[in-house]
């Protein structure tokens, strides 16, 4: 990974998520899996300084038998409201209720491609960077921790895999993305896709 690369500048970020922004939509699942057309929704993927390099910021979600995604590590995010003018708004107003991430103190430098996801939600990224501490003040019925990966670990391929993921009869297999763990968490599924695309666009050199 060349030193450019590992030095980006917010304006640089910026100008490489608008290069690759557009109406393009990943969804892994085969025609018919899903039962009802996804649903809006909206994430913040947070990026900060640490150390002077630039870390990612992910929550783990608290296990919750009414939340699909109880127990796994995430980005604050959720489903879109009908006051939410964007997707953007979106993602600021879950960031909010769920870490205490003031609106005013997110920068947004763009949007990742959408994702449509195994419980039919069809989610746009949102990057933003957030100052570095931060004091965060979790909604532990949603968010039990916080926490922070580099973002040169994230981009290495040796820190990630990909497995199988057995669907419902008829339909095959599709492969899911697996990370290593890190300190303590393991980073998997949607969440994963949505790192693995902002690698790509960061790093890819065309």
């Amino acid at each position: 990974m060349q030193k450019s690369q590992l030095n980006l500048t917010e304006q640089e970020i910026s100008r490489r998520l608008v290069l690759t922004s557009g109406d393009e939509v990943e969804n892994p699942y085969p025609h018919g899996f899903l039962s009802h057309p996804p649903r809006p929704a909206a994430v913040l993927i947070p990026l900060l300084r640490r150390y002077e390099n630039w870390h990612v910021l992910y929550i783990r979600r608290t296990a919750n038998s009414q939340d699909p995604h109880g127990g796994q590590v995430a980005f604050p995010g959720g489903a879109a409201d009908r006051d939410d003018l964007n997707a953007e708004a979106t993602a600021l107003r879950e960031a909010n209720e769920e870490l205490g991430l003031h609106t005013s103190d997110v920068r947004t430098l763009g949007r990742l491609i959408d994702f449509i996801t195994i419980t039919s939600y069809r989610v746009t990224p949102i990057v933003g960077v957030i100052p570095w501490p931060y004091p965060l003040k979790l909604e532990t019925k949603e968010v039990s921790r916080a926490f922070t990966i580099p973002l040169t670990w994230l981009a290495d391929p040796k820190n990630r895999e990909e497995r199988p993921r057995t669907l419902p009869g008829p339909f095959e297999p599709i492969n899911v993305i697996y990370y290593r763990p890190y300190d303590g968490e393991t980073l998997w599924g949607a969440s994963a896709r949505f790192t693995l695309e902002l690698i790509n666009v960061l790093f890819d050199p065309e």
